[in-house]
């Protein structure tokens, strides 16, 4: 995956060297932080356009985010998509949980998937809080998933 910070410049560090060069800038600094992970995606055509944001959170001080953007070609199902959001997110969540472990840092996987049985993305909630509870994440769902429906939803 290419990442990229939002005002377009690239991270050439392995993601995982990048976020601890950040968890350390910012702690020198005296920030407290958070980290929260979110995947959206849109189609078009025949395209699924997706994007997976890394948000620092600074506590009482605003933050900053990693993002990363890829595409993939095939038709997917609503819920299929919903799953595939949170698999990526789970997926950056797994390879950085130690890190943020050995810093104390606070990790939250959001999904972009509404609880409001009404909205067609609940249909994937339960598998959604299961997978990200399951592999032992603090899961957020809309409207408290800021990172994805906020932040990588403004990146796609």
């Amino acid at each position: 995956m290419n990442w990229r910070r939002l005002n377009g410049d690239k991270i050439t560090l392995p993601i995982k060297d990048a976020v601890e060069q950040a968890i350390v800038r910012e702690t020198e600094q005296g920030h407290s932080l958070k980290v929260c992970i979110g995947t959206d995606s849109q189609v078009r055509g025949t395209v699924v356009e997706f994007a997976t944001v890394i948000v620092f959170l600074r506590e009482k001080k605003g933050g900053f985010m990693f993002i990363s953007n890829y595409k993939r070609e095939n038709k997917m199902s609503l819920r299929e998509r919903m799953i595939t959001e949170v698999a990526k997110s789970v997926e950056i969540a797994y390879a950085l949980c130690d890190l943020l472990d050995l810093y104390d840092v606070a990790l939250e996987v959001h999904a972009d998937i509404n609880t409001d049985p009404h909205f067609q993305s609940n249909t994937a909630l339960k598998e959604a809080m299961g997978y990200i509870l399951g592999m032992g994440f603090v899961f957020k769902a809309k409207p408290d998933a800021f990172a994805s429906s906020s932040c990588a939803d403004k990146v796609i």
